[in-house]
């Protein structure tokens, strides 16, 4: 692939048996890979962490901004069991790509960004392209790029299976992909011979001083203008009077970490310097691929399924009757609801008819559909729920379940299922369905200090309710007095912070409890029942969390004080069932109550400064994105009796 003498220099140098001459010092890709395999290490808890930690000279994991690189993965082939043509859309964080439309794969291959605590999980669906305007998705799998890049090879290929989206134990084709890390010195080369393309107008691979200065200018770092002889002089470290692309690049990888001399990427013009400088190079390298068209697969999606789209839908975004973005929506820019997995750290759609879209719009963002509210339409949406809650509750209702798990085929995960699916006699039964014993394990079981999810749910957290109605509650009379009513409220609770758990249809309808302590008290609430659709929630003429239907309780902890669990019912939600009563003492993650059939949401309100939220939960709040969570994640700790070292919460895993 022309860059086998870089990585196997990188590679090639062993441990000794301590008698033999001393080896020459690893180069900069051997290091790169040596703290990468550390920190995977170290990640997954194995044994052996004092020894690694000596020899990188320090005992703390490694942070982001201590390495990145570029991580080259291919698609080598695909094996499918139908006969259609297919694209496979390759997803990583907040960025999809997407093959050409093929009865195989012409090798595609993307460069992809890899540090420490950034996204890792990358996952590969594939979409079979037999319909007009909508492909379907046939089959998917994931790989830890962090455990595949870690393994002591070259270049390591692997076979992997693609999964059934409604059984990830039917096996449904398969794909080989290959994967290797680009060595640093090979990105730095990478892009000085296309910087260097720019100015060098004689084609001879050089650089005269004329030509540097003109570079130089080109990337309008006016402080740069002003000392180019002296950078020329730099550069020039064999002083022929000429800047060969060794001595470029090397000028250029110093200086970007020390004094930059790009202030603004070439080519899509980002302002850099905001994150560490080695990606500001990455990024630079990636998107000159990406404008020189060098890499095969596309890019610009935020999912695979807006990856997977047909031309028509194309057409409705350019005529702006659909969009994607992430963040606070509101109106017609609804149109698709983005939240981020925690645990893959990527973006996912939400699956939603098109049409419930269209009336929540018509109904609760508009002055129109407020009138409507406020003329009879409260009762009605109370009348259908509770005659759908009957209706799902009925035998005859058994035969929409396998409607309902085609259309949630790759969002509900019938292996986890502790029943099997015949065992459910009404929709209902399925509906609030229990899960196998260990599905959902418990971050820090014995650590009453910290706080877990109580639901598998999209989830806000806020330190306050004014950062809650900035960046997420948009009703006018949202506040904590009135979400927990006049029998509850405390001027403790009052000031706190507060956690949102929404469910949706798809999810695993039974709550947990988030934090170990007694009960209370347990307060109903009668009310509406809204829909706790962000269409409704970030809108000004209704006020969801505090006119639905609702049950306060009370749980009274040693480590958090009182916390406030708010089950919220909404549209279509026949019930809200408790397991536990007054006086019961109880652990995180026991199992508290269920919801029947449709969307819900769990609100816990903590006092004020009584818990630290995790900062990963807190900076996708703070972007109004929502964050995707399974019960038992970790949520945060408890600011007042702290019985753990960093140390310690740094090894409480987020699941």
């Amino acid at each position: 692939m022309g860059h086998s003498p870089s990585r196997h220099n990188a590679c090639g140098g062993g441990g000794g048996d301590g008698e033999s001459p001393p080896s020459p010092l690893p180069s900069r890709f051997e290091r790169f890979r040596r703290r990468l395999r550390l920190r995977h290490r170290d990640r997954a808890g194995r044994p052996g962490g004092d020894a690694h930690a000596s020899e990188s000279g320090t005992g703390r994991a490694i942070a982001v901004d201590e390495f990145a690189g570029i991580a080259r993965i291919r698609i080598v082939k695909a094996d499918m069991q139908f006969k259609d043509k297919f694209i496979a859309c390759l997803s990583l964080g907040e960025r999809t790509y997407r093959t050409e439309k093929s009865d195989n794969t012409s090798t595609p291959e993307k460069k992809v960004v890899v540090e420490t605590n950034g996204p890792h999980i990358a996952r590969i669906s594939v979409f079979e392209t037999n319909r007009f305007s909508k492909n379907t998705l046939v089959g998917y799998c994931e790989v830890d790029l962090f455990e595949l890049l870690t393994k002591d090879l070259d270049e390591h290929s692997e076979v992997l299976s693609l999964l059934d989206p409604s059984s990830s134990a039917t096996i449904v084709g398969s794909i080989s992909i290959s994967c290797y890390i680009e060595d640093p010195v090979e990105t730095e080369q990478s892009f000085a011979r296309r910087v260097l393309a720019i100015v060098d107008y004689n084609e001879d691979g050089e650089l005269s001083l004329s030509e540097f200065s003109d570079l130089m200018k080109a990337f309008g770092n006016k402080l740069a203008v002003a000392k180019i002889e002296e950078l020329f002089r730099q550069a020039d470290k064999n002083g022929d009077g000429i800047v060969d692309m060794d001595e470029l690049a090397a000028l250029l990888a110093n200086q970007q970490e020390k004094e930059p001399l790009i202030s603004n990427c070439p080519v899509c013009g980002e302002i850099l310097g905001k994150h560490d400088k080695i990606n500001d190079m990455i990024h630079m390298t990636l998107c000159f691929d990406e404008g020189t068209g060098n890499q095969i697969m596309t890019g610009g999606f935020l999912t695979d399924k807006q990856a997977s789209y047909g031309w028509m839908f194309k057409l409705s975004e350019w005529a702006h009757f659909s969009s994607y973005d992430v963040g606070l929506h509101s109106g017609s820019t609804a149109s698709h609801i983005l939240v981020f997995d925690r645990r893959t750290k990527r973006l996912v759609e939400e699956v939603i008819d098109g049409k419930i879209v269209l009336s929540m719009r018509a109904l609760y963002q508009s002055k129109v559909g407020l009138t409507l509210i406020d003329t009879g339409v409260k009762d009605l949406l109370k009348n259908l729920s509770e005659k759908q809650g009957k209706k799902m509750s009925s035998p005859e209702s058994a035969k929409d379940i396998p409607k309902f798990l085609e259309l949630f085929k790759d969002q509900i995960n019938l292996d986890e299922v502790k029943d099997p699916l015949e065992s459910f006699k009404t929709f209902n039964e399925f509906f609030v369905r229990q899960l196998k014993p260990g599905a959902r394990p418990i971050a820090c079981y014995e650590q009453d200090t910290i706080a877990t999810c109580a639901a598998d749910s999209r989830l806000m957290t806020f330190s306050s309710v004014d950062e809650s109605t900035r960046l997420w509650i948009k009703g006018r009379k949202f506040s904590i007095e009135g979400l927990l009513g006049k029998d509850v409220h405390s001027d403790a609770l009052c000031n706190g912070s507060l956690v949102i758990f929404r469910l949706a249809p798809q999810d695993y309808h039974r709550f947990h409890v988030p934090v170990s302590g007694t009960l209370e008290k347990f307060v109903e609430i009668p009310g509406c029942l809204y829909t706790v659709n962000p269409i409704a929630v970030n809108s000004k003429y209704c006020n969801v969390f505090t006119e639905n239907k609702r049950v306060v309780s009370i749980i009274s902890t040693s480590e958090f004080g009182k916390v406030a669990f708010v089950a919220i019912g909404a549209t279509m939600v026949g019930s809200i069932e408790f397991l536990k009563e007054e006086g019961d003492y109880v652990h995180k993650g026991d199992e508290f109550g269920y919801f029947a059939f449709g969307g819900s949401t769990v609100i816990c309100v903590f006092e004020k400064d009584a818990i630290e939220f995790d900062a990963d939960l807190l900076a996708n709040s703070a972007r109004s994105l929502e964050t995707l969570v399974s019960v038992g994640m970790r949520l945060g700790v408890s600011t007042r009796n702290r019985d753990l070292q960093p140390q310690e919460l740094e090894k409480c895993s987020l699941e």
